[in-house]
């Protein structure tokens, strides 16, 4: 059995504009919300480290995955080793939006 090793996991600017902007949003909802949704997403960052690379790619380059507790998506790319994450978007935005945000960061 072959050893795995843990990639490094990185967040761009962007992705940490976007998990603060969701943090904003959840906390106004209730009180303590926005951290659990912090934890949760962190977690299912931290996750990318082991299974990174493994989730389909959206339009040929990022990879994406469901957060697994909110319904937002987490969009990577994998270079040497590190997986990047380039953008945490609600899933529930018209689709375009979407497509325009991350039309910046094609490999």
């Amino acid at each position: 059995m072959g050893k795995h090793t843990q990639m490094k996991v990185a967040l761009s600017a962007s992705a940490e504009t976007d998990l603060l902007e969701g943090f904003a949003f959840y906390e106004l909802q209730q009180e303590n919300l926005g951290w659990y949704f912090l934890d949760s997403l962190y977690a299912d960052i931290d996750a990318l480290g082991l299974y990174g690379g493994i989730h389909p790619k959206f339009l040929n380059s990022l990879h994406r995955t469901m957060a697994k507790r909110f319904p937002f998506t987490i969009y990577y790319r994998v270079d040497d080793e590190v997986v990047t994450v380039i953008a945490v978007l609600d899933s529930r935005q018209d689709p375009r939006r979407i497509r325009a945000k991350l039309s910046g960061f094609r490999a």
